[in-house]
C-alpha cells in the first residue's frame, strides 16, 4: 500500500509517499510543489493541480492524506487561500480514482507526538525518528505532508497504533 500525503499550501504544497512494508512504512519520495507568487489566482492553482498529478501519476498511491481545512480567526485569508489549494488537489486525486482522506493538523500532532499542538520542529524530529531518515525531512512542508501520510498508516494501515 502506498499513502501520499499532501500538506496543502498555496505557495507551497509538500508531499511524501510512504511505502507500507509488512507493518513497517518506508519513504519512497518527498518534495514540494511550488506556484510562482507573482502569478495570478488560476495560474497559481494550475502549477498545484499540474504538479500533483505528475506526482498521482509516477508515484501511484492507493490513497491521499491530506490537511483538514483549518481557520485561525486573526488569519481567515490562510483558511481561503489554502481552500483553494486543496480544492485543486481533491480534483487531482479524484481524476485519478485515488481515495483522498483528511486529517486535523492537531490530529497529525498528536499522533506523531502525543501533543496536539507540537511545533514544526519537534514535527520535523519526530518524522525523522519515525522513519529513521538520516537529516530532517525540509522544508518544513514537506515533514508536515510526511506526518500526515504517517498519521494515516498509524489510523489505518497499522494495526493497533
Amino acid at each position: 500500500m502506498r499513502i501520499l500525503g499532501v500538506d496543502p499550501g498555496l505557495n507551497t504544497t509538500g508531499y511524501g509517499v510512504l511505502e507500507i512494508a509488512g507493518r513497517k512504512p518506508n519513504l519512497i519520495e518527498a518534495g514540494v510543489v511550488r506556484s510562482k507568487p507573482s502569478g495570478t489566482m488560476p495560474e497559481r492553482i494550475r502549477e498545484i493541480y499540474d504538479g500533483i498529478s505528475e506526482v498521482l501519476e509516477s508515484l501511484k498511491p492507493d490513497v491521499l492524506a491530506l490537511e483538514k481545512l483549518y481557520s485561525h480567526y486573526d488569519r481567515p485569508t490562510t483558511a481561503i487561500l489554502m481552500g483553494h489549494a486543496r480544492g485543486v488537489i481533491c480534483l487531482a486525486a479524484g481524476e485519478a480514482g485515488i481515495e483522498v482522506v483528511d486529517y486535523a493538523a492537531t490530529q497529525v500532532k498528536k499522533t506523531l507526538t502525543g501533543n496536539g499542538r507540537a511545533p514544526k520542529s519537534q514535527m520535523q524530529l519526530a518524522i525523522q525518528r519515525e522513519l529513521h531518515l538520516a537529516t530532517l525531512p525540509e522544508p518544513p512542508d514537506v515533514a508536515d505532508a510526511l506526518a500526515i501520510a504517517f498519521c494515516h498508516f498509524c489510523t489505518c494501515g497499522k494495526l493497533n497504533c
